[in-house]
């Protein structure tokens, strides 16, 4: 996913870092540091600054060479892709509303944690994309009309019709496979897609001191968790089944 320094900046990672006990004791122990030394205080207070600076720094999400570019998958693949990203920014509204503070410190945690659900969640939906596209490549209908007509004739009982047969059932069985695959997929994200917007639900609550915040993070875990494991399970089929899938192109 490709992003800017700008938006890399201004996000909830970074806010944290800038206002973490850790990156205020680093500016202090820097500053310290450079007095220690018999530096000027303006100098031990620059020491200071890059000390902090350096922690904000490491905070800014590395750019990733992966673009998400939902508008170049198929529906309902791109629905889901676009879902899942809005939910996300939804949520971190949310929390830029929070007053500084513990429940805004642990909000954020859970804003970099849903990150990884966004990942996933791109991921299923461009091997969902992917999927449909190679069922669209396997000619079904001509394939089930030769197999009927190599049967209607008794072409199967000869050595080459039975081959041929054979050759024609690894097909369709293949499709079937396909098709099962991507169905599953489908039904399976558009619940977990459904769960990003309950979890907004939730996050305003507990963002007004009515919800539980410890079962919010339960839950945001719970979610990443099993779109990882959707993901997984969609390529683990798909090799148990012998199949290779186009590259989505994105």
């Amino acid at each position: 996913m490709s992003r800017s320094f700008r938006d890399r900046f201004f996000t909830p990672k970074v806010a944290e870092a800038m206002m973490s006990p850790l990156g205020i004791v680093l500016a202090g122990a820097g500053m310290a540091a450079g007095v220690v030394a018999g530096a000027p205080i303006a100098l031990a207070a620059g020491i200071g600054a890059l000390a902090w600076g350096g922690r904000v720094a490491a905070a800014i999400p590395r750019d990733s060479t992966e673009r998400v570019q939902p508008e170049r998958l198929s529906e309902p693949w791109r629905g889901y892709a676009q879902g899942a990203q809005n939910a996300k920014q939804r949520f971190d509204q949310v929390v830029a509303d929070v007053s500084p503070g513990p429940l805004r410190d642990r909000l954020l945690r859970l804003s970099a944690r849903l990150d990884d659900g966004i990942g996933e969640s791109w991921r299923i939906a461009r091997r969902g994309h992917d999927i449909v596209a190679a069922i669209g490549k396997i000619d079904t209908q001509s394939a089930a009309a030769e197999l009927h007509e190599l049967r209607r004739s008794g072409a199967v009982d000869t050595p080459a019709g039975a081959q041929t047969a054979k050759a024609l059932e690894a097909q369709l069985a293949s499709a079937e496979r396909l098709v099962a695959l991507a169905d599953r997929s489908r039904d399976r994200l558009r619940l977990l897609d459904a769960r990003f917007d309950e979890l907004i639900a939730r996050t305003v609550e507990v963002s007004v001191g009515t919800g539980d915040s410890a079962g919010l993070g339960e839950d945001v875990d719970e979610l990443v968790n099993e779109l990882e494991s959707l993901r997984v399970a969609m390529e683990e089929t798909a090799q148990a089944g012998g199949e290779s899938t186009p590259a989505a192109g994105v």
